[in-house]
């Protein structure tokens, strides 16, 4: 995407059109629903996931919207459940170069809970491949949950702390494969060219 066709970042608390999940009855259970799956918060009871859903603020992005940019610091302290549409995951690996596309996720999956956790600089660009609805947790809500429901809060945490945990895992096993494919393209380097002096 060229400098010309950036998209602009919206924050959920600035977004006109961000209001609690629990007023459309239909996207709050929707999200409680979405939130039950094993990837997700399965260990929570009903009652539990209708205790979360009541702290999540729905958030609306038109298509080619940024929903997060790489590097943003002052934009992190929310995450995000995706009710609808599509955003597009990007890096951009080092310095100069350029975007590599990571993934697309749809409805159902999770994006922002490192920078809701830790609040560092956003990790990743994500923008609205379609118009996007979504559930907003934010730190705020976060820390009035703890106080107001700290079991909730608890188990809340501890299903985001193993969603990264598998993300890391699973990072951990291409990390393995890349340096597999690199030793491999080095032997076949030397293969073809005569073993390197050094």
């Amino acid at each position: 995407m060229s400098d010309s066709q950036q998209p602009e970042p919206v924050s959920p608390a600035a977004a006109p059109r961000t209001r609690p999940l629990t007023e459309t009855p239909a996207l709050a259970k929707l999200a409680a629903e979405l939130l039950q799956t094993p990837s997700m918060l399965a260990e929570l009871s009903e009652a539990e996931l209708r205790c979360v859903v009541s702290y999540l603020r729905l958030v609306t992005y038109g298509a080619s919207t940024s929903v997060f940019s790489q590097g943003d610091a002052s934009n992190t302290g929310y995450l995000l459940l995706v009710l609808s549409g599509d955003v597009r995951v990007e890096a951009v690996p080092f310095a100069g170069a350029e975007a590599v596309d990571v993934s697309v996720l749809g409805p159902g999956n999770v994006i922002g809970e490192m920078g809701l956790i830790d609040g560092a600089p956003r990790a990743t660009t994500c923008i609205a491949v379609t118009p996007v609805q979504a559930a907003a947790l934010s730190r705020k809500g976060l820390d009035i949950m703890l106080a107001e429901h700290p079991a909730v809060a608890a188990k809340l945490m501890i299903a985001l702390a193993k969603r990264l945990a598998d993300r890391l895992r699973a990072l951990d096993e291409q990390l393995g494969l890349y340096a597999k494919l690199a030793q491999d393209a080095k032997a076949e380097l030397e293969r073809v060219t005569g073993p390197s002096r050094r």
